[in-house]
């Protein structure tokens, strides 16, 4: 952060930085303190997307503030139309909960064997962990038929890198 400190703003309070239509406004912290910004967000009855990013064995958070109608999926879906790619042509891999309205999109959803519980359980192709070239062993299985070999990763231990394509 203090590499590109010069491009940072910070504005106190947050409603004098809200001049013009922000492209993305976002909040990190403990996992707690953001869910009581995804409560306020989800009540504030503006017209924007909420999105979040959990990490809880590092208890960390991120929310993000877009707006309505612009996620990863949106983006692939219009991205997909544009190049007229049916979304049975087309491969997503993520960790997330911003992933998954891509995941949702994707005719090939592989969801990292590092992403969460709950994730895990809608049912999508698992792959390994980011440390273990999930995103590798994925690519692999569509394009050559190589059978997805998972490992079991912790979930605490696990590393915070998001990998989304």
């Amino acid at each position: 952060m203090y590499k590109r400190q010069q491009y940072i703003q910070f504005v106190v309070p947050i409603e004098n930085a809200l001049i013009t239509d922000p492209v993305q406004a976002m909040f990190c912290g403990p996992v707690a303190d953001m869910q009581r910004v995804l409560q306020v967000l989800g009540s504030c009855g503006l017209p924007i997307t909420v999105l979040r990013t959990e990490y809880p064995g590092r208890d960390l958070s991120i929310v993000d503030v877009l707006n309505a109608g612009c996620s990863k999926g949106h983006a692939l879906e219009r991205w997909a139309s544009y190049r007229q790619i049916t979304h049975e042509q087309v491969m997503a891999v993520g960790d997330n909960y911003n992933d998954i309205e891509m995941l949702t999109f994707a005719g090939h959803p592989f969801i990292m064997g590092n992403a969460s519980e709950e994730l895990r359980s809608r049912g999508w192709k698992l792959t390994r962990s980011n440390a273990e070239s999930g995103v590798s062993a994925a690519i692999e299985h569509v394009l050559y038929g190589k059978e997805l070999e998972t490992v079991a990763v912790d979930q605490v231990a696990g590393p915070a890198i998001g990998v989304s394509l």
